[in-house]
């Protein structure tokens, strides 16, 4: 008799994350043993609940199967007593599935943009640090469908354009690091696997914390949703992310070509040119140009990028448009110059 379906389903979404990081380090299973690099290894992130126990576990079988080696590391975002005590339990609990190296990293939280910004940041800085520490080829996230729902409701909310709302992608980070094998399962079936498997999970409380705006969406927000339009929410929110993020990938495309054609002999931006671009496209080379200018991209919103614009479509006299990072954007003589001021 074969596994649990959805420890199946779980088992299979890793395999296939994992022959796609052998292909990409030409390992791919049916490639002759001399013409293969050398195994690849690949870090499970683990805070103990059940989506990434649940993607631990998947690892652990799938990878001594595909010749590839497997860790785990859990983050310590010392938000909570006793979360080294915590810590040190999934530690334990990876290394009795099978994983090695593995190893808890502790962290400190600051305060930039918020609790839940601020906690993302440090958790994927360590993240970065562990993984170049043991030369991963990838670290495996336990994101899933029902995640992908959240996150496009809070893009939504942003009013930030289609690129907020194409979600996580399954494969991020520099160099492809980060990978997502569970964006098209469901929440419940990662926590039916656990459960299959008998593993003990863990289960946050700041995801039950009302003061945390996506515990909100999580508990009331979508609850909402589906009461009102039906089941079938959180399925078509993340399609939602796969459909715009192909458009946004397009159009960033487009403005990367167009932007050569926007730019005079000294390189600034010729306001005509760029009249004559369809908006979205337009606003995407301003927004690479502001960046380019060392305007830090997380700060730099739809909003500045409309007053920007206006420097082209309304113009009017107008003065200098102040930019996160201490960049100003300005006309001069049918050109737009964006730098630091």
């Amino acid at each position: 008799m074969g596994p649990h379906p959805a420890v199946a389903a779980i088992r299979l979404a890793v395999r296939r994350v994992l022959t796609d990081i052998l292909d990409d380090h030409g390992r791919a299973p049916g490639r002759p043993p001399h013409e293969r690099s050398s195994s690849p290894l690949v870090l499970v992130a683990c805070s103990g609940g059940a989506d990434s126990m649940a993607l631990a576990s998947a690892l652990a079988f799938e990878a001594p199967r595909l010749g590839v080696s497997a860790g785990g590391v859990t983050v310590d975002h010392g938000l909570q007593a006793g979360s080294d005590l915590r810590a040190a339990e999934v530690v334990v609990r990876l290394r009795e599935l099978g994983l090695d190296p593995v190893e808890s990293v502790a962290v400190t939280v600051g305060r930039e943009g918020g609790p839940e910004a601020a906690a993302r940041d440090a958790r994927y800085a360590a993240l970065d640090t562990t993984a170049e520490r043991h030369g991963a080829a990838a670290v495996l996230l336990g994101h899933t469908r029902d995640d992908q729902a959240e996150t496009v409701l809070l893009g939504l909310a942003r009013g930030s354009g289609i690129r907020s709302l194409s979600g996580m992608a399954a494969v991020s980070g520099a160099d492809g690091r980060y990978r997502r094998p569970f964006l098209q399962l469901d929440r419940q079936t990662a926590r039916t696997a656990c459960m299959a498997q008998s593993l003990p999970v863990w289960d946050d409380p700041h995801n039950a914390d009302p003061a945390y705006t996506r515990s909100r969406i999580r508990h009331e927000g979508l609850p909402a949703l589906e009461k009102a339009l039906g089941k079938g929410v959180v399925e078509a929110l993340a399609r939602t992310a796969q459909l715009s993020r192909d458009d946004a990938d397009a159009l960033d495309a487009w403005a990367g070509r167009a932007e050569a054609g926007v730019r005079d002999a000294d390189g600034r931006l010729e306001c005509a040119a760029l009249h004559a671009l369809p908006p979205a496209v337009r606003r995407r080379v301003l927004r690479r140009a502001a960046i380019e200018a060392g305007s830090p991209a997380g700060s730099l919103f739809a909003r500045h990028i409309e007053e920007v614009d206006r420097l082209i479509t309304g113009w009017r006299g107008q003065g200098a448009i102040n930019l996160p990072g201490r960049v100003v954007a300005r006309r001069q003589g049918g050109r737009l110059v964006i730098r630091q001021g």
